[in-house]
């Protein structure tokens, strides 16, 4: 079992040095696709040689272009999608790899994520459970595209790309129709990645306030209506799911001043809140 990951690169290259590390050190069969939309950071100094990497450099019309390039030339059977402020965790591809093999019917997997500030330090984790359609489409996307990996032909058979016309909110978009079509779905409750808040995160400007609140106002009214209750149900599951309590833990990654070499990094007092 194969898989593919595709990173959307544009001037990120200290990011994505540490981003590419985490990929090639899975000990599983991976190709690392970078899309790459010319950067001008010195990041084409390097890319294009490094060997861990599959690179190609081309104008794209913005992040989920870039990832659908990605996933065009994929050659593997299991496909996921990772921005360069993010990384995977020891050993989480190894745990998605066994995690397919044991559930057939499965084509889409959602795992758990740490974040952590620019130095790699712990903010928050995220546990997650399978999303709703009606709380996807009139509150948030209740998981996270570095913890999300899916089967080859939900691209190869379905076509269900991301729209390249939108800038920020494609992941919702994209699982809104991923919901309507009934698509096999689980969780493995594991922490498989990393999410880096840089400050710069494309969630927090402008246009991505643009393209929820659209997104929103294309849901049914009665939907729109009941969003409290619809929240509020929301946070029952995850109350009875248990996801509201964690144990101490530790996590490794790459930061800026160990690239080469993961740091552990212990969780005394773990924190669900999401605070950026």
């Amino acid at each position: 079992m194969r898989f593919s990951v595709i990173t959307p690169s544009f001037r990120n290259s200290d990011w994505l040095k540490l981003c590419i590390a985490s990929v090639a050190d899975q000990a599983v069969e991976v190709e690392h696709i970078v899309q790459d939309a010319g950067s001008d950071d010195g990041t084409l100094d390097w890319l294009p040689g490094d060997p861990r990497v599959q690179a190609f450099v081309e104008r794209d019309q913005g992040m989920y272009d870039a990832v659908n390039r990605g996933l065009r030339r994929a050659q593997g059977d299991i496909l996921s999608y990772l921005n360069c402020d993010e990384q995977y965790l020891p050993g989480a591809l190894q745990s998605v790899q066994q995690f397919f093999r044991d559930n057939p019917r499965v084509e889409i997997l959602f795992a758990d994520f740490v974040v952590v500030d620019g130095a790699g330090k712990y903010l928050f984790h995220r546990k997650v459970q399978t999303p709703l359609l009606y709380h996807t489409w009139v509150s948030h996307l209740a998981t996270f595209t570095c913890a999300t990996f899916f089967r080859r032909s939900l691209i190869a058979d379905e076509g269900l790309f991301f729209d390249a016309g939108l800038k920020d909110v494609g992941d919702g978009d994209w699982m809104l129709r991923v919901l309507r079509r009934k698509t096999p779905m689980a969780v493995m409750r594991r922490f498989t990645s990393v999410f880096t808040s840089t400050g710069e995160n494309m969630s927090a400007r402008p246009n991505a306030r643009r393209e929820r609140l659209a997104l929103l106002n294309s849901a049914p009214l009665w939907a729109r209506r009941l969003k409290p209750l619809l929240v509020l149900h929301h946070r029952l599951r995850r109350l009875m799911g248990g996801i509201y309590f964690q144990k101490p833990f530790t996590y490794a990654l790459y930061t800026s001043g160990s690239p080469k070499q993961r740091v552990e990094q212990k969780v005394d007092r773990p924190n669900f809140k999401w605070k950026i």
